[in-house]
């Protein structure tokens, strides 16, 4: 997510304290499915002012564009908008959809989300972001926040994750960010949801995080970066294959790695945030899945 959504959680922050498969079957049914078979989810930032509108209308158009799974967000209105998380789900149930995560501000009720997270099925809680630490102690302070988090979502029956931003990988006394996360949280608490698009326009390589640390990255944003813009740009989004981006590769590493749970996400389009949608999902259907 962008400089909206880090806008948004420090706001929340201050009254209270960014492709597409899954494992909805079960991993052994999900590792049999060809690729073209697969369900894909959609991040709803990517949608939020029409949420804010139409949350139902919405949802339904999202279930019509072919996705399976939802990651929401936590707008004015919680994570369920308004529904309530049973209602939520029943309303998905009724699309054919699941919700699988949120994203959520993690300094407020954070068990109670869990709990409520937990009743109707969910699987994780999500850090949007933590903010730059600027320091090492700060990163490791920041582990030691996650690994709490992951506790209270074992607990529940789910999982924690944290997704990162760009900033992750700009080296603090010669160290990652990231890095430092992921050496200092416990594996058996936290995991990594990779968002492919400020991984790149970082100057890093996805795959090469992936091979790095095969065992952390369990979900991915997929949103694609336009060509021929500098990485000084931050504001580069376009729509999946009509940028730069490999995915093919990357979902091809992930596959191997396991069962990851994929969701498209563009915070910005040059078109309706819904033409965007749709327009992901088709390429999803129609260019990569089959290629898996």
């Amino acid at each position: 997510m962008s400089f909206n959504r880090r806008s948004f959680l420090k706001v929340s922050a201050a009254l209270g304290g960014g492709y597409l498969l899954t494992q909805a079957t079960g991993c052994s049914a999900a590792s049999k499915m060809s690729g073209k078979d697969k369900p894909f989810g959609l991040q709803l930032y990517t949608l939020r002012d029409d949420m804010a509108k139409d949350p139902k209308g919405t949802l339904k158009k999202v279930a019509d564009f072919g996705y399976k799974q939802i990651e929401s967000f936590e707008g004015a209105n919680s994570m369920f908008f308004g529904m309530g998380n049973k209602g939520f789900k029943q309303y998905m149930d009724d699309l054919g959809m699941t919700i699988v995560t949120s994203h959520c501000n993690i300094n407020k009720d954070f068990e109670k989300k869990a709990a409520e997270a937990s009743e109707i099925g969910m699987k994780y809680l999500i850090c949007p972001s933590n903010g730059d630490q600027k320091t090492v102690e700060g990163y490791k302070k920041a582990a030691a926040l996650f690994n709490e988090k992951g506790a209270i979502c074992k607990k529940a029956g789910l999982r924690f994750a944290y997704h990162n931003h760009e900033y992750e990988f700009k080296k603090v006394d010669d160290a990652f960010p990231l890095e430092l996360m992921i050496q200092n949280t416990d594996k058996d608490l936290v995991d990594y949801e990779m968002d492919i698009y400020w991984v790149v326009t970082a100057g890093e390589d996805p795959v090469e995080w992936m091979k790095k640390y095969p065992s952390r990255f369990k979900l991915y944003h997929v949103k694609d970066r336009k060509k021929d813009i500098p990485n000084t740009t931050r504001a580069a989004f376009t729509t999946l294959g009509d940028g730069k981006i490999d995915f093919f590769a990357i979902a091809k590493l992930a596959e191997k790695h396991g069962n990851p749970y994929y969701f498209v996400e563009q915070d910005q389009s040059d078109t309706s945030a819904l033409d965007a949608v749709q327009k992901n999902a088709r390429y999803l259907k129609e260019v990569l899945l089959p290629k898996l």
